[in-house]
């Protein structure tokens, strides 16, 4: 029949109680029995030798006063006679009465006194032989009780120590097999198993862990299987995209890297994989630029002796509170190659449409002469329209020339100490008319003594007239524009700030992209403009940048070096 740990543990308290009352119990047993022996030493005998040293100085006192001594004399023999309790003790202290009867009859003689003297003398022998034989006991007891004693303690000293060294092991070795069990299962071994023999609380315990270790080695196997079958599937889903491809994880280890990203590294998987990127950017300036320069821009990479050209694409792959990355390139050598073959042909196309659109612009200034003939209402309209048109073909001609140049990266820049006073000027002047269409007013905002600047005058122009075009295009009619220059620190500021619809935060970042208009946006143009603003203040070392809100209009800024 199973024990339970319970029953256990009261069984054991259970049996260290009695061994408890064992020990104490004999202590109470011998200690009244001593107790109960001096007892009767004191009550028989030592009362019977103070009642003969009562009767012998009695004896003595006879000569001083004899009756007195008579009464005092009998009534102690009197008591004596009740404490009788000795073998002998009764014909002695019978024999002191005949004695002491003829004593108060009147015999005084010395020999009657020498007799009662002798006889009481016996009563004592006895008495004080019987205490003797009683101290014996008395000793023999104490020294059996003594004995007894120290074996009982021993005895349950032995028990109780082997009990309190044993017992604990009942419960202290289940749970440390269980506590061990648990490590195991913590550490991922599924097949750790608990042997506990013991049919009881804990022997119950452990089939149950046996059962859950079990049912998570099934799982564990089951799991592991589908891990790899995914791993499997993800590396061939990897290896055949066509882009180069890094994964990394939260903690800066590099997860994978395909067959194309390897490549154009130049490393093999076993050496980048599962590697801290600070330990593979040491060894790789590539995978050292990939992972620690921010720039979106268009780079180079030469494989294989061809120049190829890749720009860099993060991932963030975002897992409850943990955030990973993948670094993808995609190679953009084709579009590359189209867009230079674009320019040239851009440019060449803007070169040859504009020597007929100036000679047609010619033209139709010498139809406005009256000389060569009067124009009806109707006819002076439909060349105005047509002055138009060549303007805004001639505008992006020019705009897609200067891009051309741009892209091709021959900007040619006329570096001189300029007057910004004078290039707000001109910048105003030309937009003039334009501004006075929509009823628009442009206010300056200048700060005094402006030092000269160094910068190429014409384009700097070219830039505040696009801001200024811009401002135009965008502001309601009636309303305001200003222009604004001052100084900060070692450059000249110029901003152009309008009241018009302003632009959201998410495109602001893009405006001075090429071709790049702002979706829903009712004013359409090239898209040319700020991208090309962009080349011309960065190719003069300044700065150009935007700041706007939806509602309150947008500003417009660069800056530009002082001499």
């Amino acid at each position: 029949m199973a024990v339970s740990v319970k029953r256990k543990i009261q069984i054991g308290t259970l049996f260290l109680f009695l061994l408890l009352v064992l020990t104490g119990g004999a202590g109470i047993f011998f200690t009244a029995t001593l107790k109960q022996e001096a007892k009767e030493v004191l009550q028989d005998n030592y009362e019977s030798i103070s009642y003969c040293h009562a009767m012998q100085q009695q004896l003595d006192s006879l000569n001083i006063n004899y009756t007195r001594s008579i009464n005092q004399f009998d009534s102690a023999l009197r008591q004596q006679e009740h404490n009788i309790t000795e073998p002998g003790e009764h014909e002695a202290t019978y024999a002191i009465r005949a004695d002491f009867l003829n004593l108060k009859s009147g015999d005084t003689t010395k020999q009657n006194v020498q007799v009662l003297h002798e006889v009481i003398q016996k009563v004592l022998y006895l008495n004080m032989h019987a205490i003797q034989n009683k101290n014996n006991r008395a000793q023999k007891t104490a020294e059996n009780a003594q004995t007894i004693l120290i074996t009982l303690v021993a005895i349950v000293f032995l028990i109780a120590f082997t009990f309190s060294v044993n017992f604990p092991s009942v419960v202290t070795n289940p749970i440390a097999h269980l506590s061990e069990g648990i490590t195991a299962i913590s550490n991922k071994d599924y097949k750790h198993r608990i042997r506990i023999e013991n049919k009881d609380e804990f022997g119950d315990l452990a089939d149950a862990f046996n059962k859950m270790a079990e049912r998570l080695e099934y799982f564990e196997s089951s799991n592991l299987n589908k891990l790899m079958f995914e791993k499997s599937r993800a590396e061939a889903v990897i290896n055949s995209l066509k882009d180069a491809s890094i994964g990394i994880d939260k903690d800066n280890i590099v997860l994978f890297a395909n067959f194309q990203a390897l490549q154009l590294l130049g490393i093999k998987a076993t050496e980048i994989v599962g590697k801290p990127i600070a330990e593979i950017s040491k060894r790789n300036d590539l995978f050292n630029f990939l992972v620690n320069n921010e720039s979106t821009a268009p780079f180079k990479i030469v494989v294989e002796n061809r120049e190829n050209y890749f720009i860099k694409e993060v991932i963030e792959v975002t897992q409850v509170e943990n955030k990973s990355k993948v670094i993808v390139l995609k190679n953009i050598t084709s579009f590359k190659e189209l867009d230079v073959a674009k320019t040239n042909f851009i440019a060449t196309i803007s070169h040859e449409l504009k020597t007929p659109l100036a000679a047609s612009d010619f033209s139709l200034k010498l139809l406005e002469d009256e000389r060569v003939g009067k124009l009806s209402a109707e006819q002076k309209e439909l060349i105005q329209n047509l002055k138009q048109d060549n303007q805004r073909v001639l505008k992006i001609l020019s705009e897609l020339l200067n891009m051309s140049q741009v892209e091709a990266g021959k900007i040619e820049l006329d570096v001189q100490h300029v007057n910004p006073y004078l290039v707000i000027d001109h910048a105003i002047e030309t937009v003039a008319a334009a501004a006075k269409e929509k009823n628009l007013e442009i206010t300056r905002t200048l700060e005094n003594n402006l030092p000269l600047m160094k910068a190429d005058a014409e384009k700097s122009t070219w830039v505040l007239n696009n801001f200024l075009t811009n401002a135009i295009k965008y502001s309601v009619d009636g309303g305001k524009i200003n222009v604004n220059a001052k100084r900060v620190n070692d450059s000249i500021q110029f901003s152009v700030e309008d009241h018009g619809p302003g632009i959201a935060q998410e495109y602001q970042s893009r405006l001075f992209e090429r071709y790049f208009q702002v979706p829903g946006s009712k004013a359409k143009g090239s898209g040319l403009g700020l991208g090309i603003s962009k080349e011309f203040i960065e190719a003069q070392k300044g700065k150009i940048w935007v700041e706007s809100e939806i509602g309150k209009g947008s500003v417009f800024s660069f800056s530009l070096p002082m001499i």
